[in-house]
């Protein structure tokens, strides 16, 4: 057996959107997220309902292995979802996303956890900056908030 300290790194965000929770979180979903995602498309997504619930499992195209993602929590009542990323050889990831109604719309506090699984997670993991992390959540946030206000997901830049 090989026990190993993880390499590991956690970051949170809070977006800040301007629609209510319950418009908000039928979006955070594999099938749904194309809608406001310009260049979102699963391979195959596994689900009895057609979209986002607790067991779902997705998988997306990536290098250099495909991500696995497995929706682990699917709570619509209490704006909350929490999934599993693995791409082989990489990285283990958790992703959870709190939503809360605010007055303008709602808070989406998104947090990240990466793992390392090898010589290429380390460099992943290495980095995941925080300004790096900010960047990627200022592009989502602006996409989501583009759709909630369009009912189009913005063009490719």
């Amino acid at each position: 057996m090989d026990i190993k300290t993880p390499i590991r790194a956690t970051r949170s965000y809070t977006q800040r959107l301007i629609a209510s929770p319950e418009r908000v979180f039928p979006l955070l979903c594999p099938v749904r997220e194309s809608d406001w995602i310009h260049d979102w498309d699963p391979v195959t997504v596994w689900t009895h309902s057609g979209v986002a619930e607790t067991d779902c499992v997705f998988l997306m195209p990536g290098t250099p292995h495909p991500a696995i993602w497995f929706i682990t929590r699917h709570e619509p009542e209490r704006g909350f979802v929490e999934m599993l990323k693995v791409v082989p050889e990489m990285t283990a990831c958790r992703l959870s996303i709190q939503l809360s109604g605010t007055a303008s719309g709602c808070d989406a506090v998104v947090t990240y956890s990466h793992t390392s699984l090898g010589p290429q997670g380390d460099v992943f993991v290495a980095n995941f900056s925080e300004a790096f992390y900010e960047k990627f959540m200022h592009e989502w946030e602006t996409q989501m908030n583009h759709y909630l206000e369009t009912g189009e997901a913005m063009k490719a830049a």
